[in-house]
């Protein structure tokens, strides 16, 4: 029995190690060659928002978005270009991003954290991810991607970016730059953690295409969660009702915006999002 905790006291320290330094390795990509980008950037420079001690760095004023790429340790891995949420104003970039892929990678996950436009800048933002998810088909050799594995994964507002990714994959958003934008850039699932933004009135969003070829789709919320709620309920029952696959994982508590960190019931998550993964065949 000693050997055998010993054993797995190795592993553990290993499979940290492993994350640990992948997320040491990563640096941005700019994701648009140098004037190449559509739409339009902030009128300020990027910074840091103050910090308001919670740990949670905030990034606004974005405009050059880049990726970090996170490379799971197996190869041909499942991967996600990663939104973290922050109201289309900035992004909590280590609360929903970095320490997100670092769970990823433990799973044998590729992460691909996305730093997308704000403030304001729902169509920069949209952009941003799609031409994400066609980089990862063009580099998926280099970034250790299985290119019928890879998926989206959005916090709030980067719920509401994912949500729209996998619904308006279709519609041109920019004209094609170079040969990564003849890539599709619908994604192969979709996992929105207490998505934003998905109802208006009590009706599906407008931007939200139901008839679309959406992929499987994971929807995490909470009921205590006020304010976006209904939307993942109205969003669940038009899945429904369009016979698109999707699951809800509706927790009592844990409010919005909790990311790995929550102490409630919906401190459930991460591991039922684990099992759905392994239901749909995307983890192995």
């Amino acid at each position: 029995m000693k050997d055998l905790r010993s054993h797995i006291f190795v592993i553990l320290i290993a499979a940290i190690f492993t994350a640990t330094q992948a997320l040491a390795q990563a640096k941005p990509v700019e994701i648009w060659p140098l004037g190449k980008m559509p739409g339009a950037g902030a009128k300020d420079p990027e910074a840091n928002m103050p910090d308001r001690g919670d740990g949670v760095r905030r990034i606004t004023n974005v405009s050059t978005p880049t990726i970090e790429i996170f490379r799971a340790a197996k190869q041909n891995a499942p991967a996600v270009i990663v939104s973290a949420g922050g109201g289309y104003n900035y992004v909590t970039y280590n609360k929903e991003g970095t320490e997100v892929a670092k769970w990823l990678n433990a799973n044998g996950i590729t992460a691909i954290v996305l730093k997308y436009r704000n403030p304001n800048n729902r169509a920069g933002a949209l952009q941003d991810v799609q031409r994400a998810i066609r980089l990862a088909r063009t580099n998926t050799k280099q970034w250790n991607v299985d290119p019928k594995r890879l998926g989206v994964m959005g916090f709030s507002a980067g719920g509401h970016a994912s949500a729209r990714a996998s619904t308006d994959f279709d519609n041109v958003s920019y004209r094609a730059i170079d040969d990564a934008d003849k890539k599709s850039a619908r994604p192969d699932f979709a996992m929105l953690i207490y998505p934003a933004y998905l109802e208006k009135d009590g009706r599906i969003a407008a931007e939200l295409n139901l008839r679309a070829k959406i992929p499987p789709t994971l929807i995490v919320s909470t009921e205590d969660d006020r304010s976006f709620v209904l939307g993942c309920k109205v969003y669940h029952a038009a899945l429904d009702e369009a016979k698109i696959q999707n699951k809800f994982l509706l927790y009592p508590t844990g409010g919005h915006g909790y990311g790995l960190r929550s102490d409630k019931a919906a401190k459930a998550w991460p591991e039922d999002a684990l099992e759905w993964l392994r239901e749909m065949k995307i983890l192995k």
